[in-house]
């Protein structure tokens, strides 16, 4: 009798079912996002006023530069507005590639807990920076657009899919970028350094129309130009930017986040323990 009894305790009171991963995973990625806020903007100075100031003080150097330069910018009348156009479209894809690109070491603690895995962390620093660059964007439009009295017809569809392709671009160079980071600690290095002319060779300076035809059939392959050409599409109504091509900017950015995160499920656990 004294042995039955255990088990009709255990089949009246079964322990209690772990939660299943769909629910686990938003309360996972929740928690990085809070922690990746507390960390990145709760421990600087300004904090988010920080995020703010760094595309306004990139906008007003560069318009300091070339105001004085030139007579009138590539497109319109305002230098504020058209590097605008050009820098923040730009801002999200390096700030979505730097962040997701350093997830997996920045939070290589975390990933020994079962409940967390590596595609929360590379979610929840894609989702903070999405936000996070979203606000930055409408704050600094919106304030160019008011301080400079500017009469601009928005097209806030193509300004929009301008941005959500800039962060899936920046998104897929990331994921491939955090597999390299892991497997070669060089690679950081390596990126800063071939990345440092994108700011000269996507079209933030320039119309891509404008330039000679050797340069637009060798820049045509750089998906920043497009982007950043959608982006002003949807700012200046009377700029066609034929030559954008969606297919091309989203094709690229999933190869590039299929192929790391492809690497990323064959190695990652071998990588994170050395």
């Amino acid at each position: 009798m004294p042995d039955r009894e255990p088990q009709s305790i255990s089949r009246r009171y079964p322990p209690p079912a772990r939660p299943s991963r769909s629910f686990r995973m938003p309360r996972a990625v929740g928690a990085l996002v809070l922690r990746e806020m507390a960390t990145t903007y709760g421990r600087s100075p300004g904090g988010y006023l920080w995020a703010i100031a760094e595309p306004v003080g990139a906008i007003a150097i560069l318009t300091l530069i070339f105001s004085v330069m030139l007579r009138a910018p590539a497109l319109g009348t305002s230098f504020p507005l058209f590097y605008a156009t050009g820098f923040l479209p730009f801002a999200m894809f390096t700030l979505q590639s730097a962040r997701i690109g350093s997830a997996l070491s920045y939070s290589k603690a975390l990933l020994a807990y079962p409940a967390v895995t590596f595609v929360d962390a590379l979610l929840a620093r894609f989702l903070l920076a999405l936000v996070t660059n979203l606000l930055v964007t409408a704050l600094v439009l919106s304030g160019v657009i008011v301080l400079f009295d500017l009469h601009v017809l928005v097209d806030f569809p193509t300004v929009i899919e301008a941005m959500a392709m800039a962060a899936l671009l920046g998104a897929g160079v990331g994921a491939l970028n955090s597999y390299l980071s892991l497997a070669f600690p060089v690679w950081d290095r390596a990126w800063g350094i071939l990345t440092r002319p994108l700011l000269l060779l996507s079209g933030i300076l320039w119309v891509f129309e404008d330039l000679p035809r050797f340069a637009r059939d060798i820049l045509w392959w750089n998906p920043l130009v497009h982007v950043i050409g959608l982006m002003r599409r949807g700012i200046y109504s009377t700029y066609d930017a034929a030559y954008v091509s969606a297919a091309y900017v989203i094709g690229f950015a999933l190869v590039c986040m299929l192929a790391g995160l492809a690497l990323l499920v064959r190695f990652h656990r071998d990588l994170l323990q050395n």
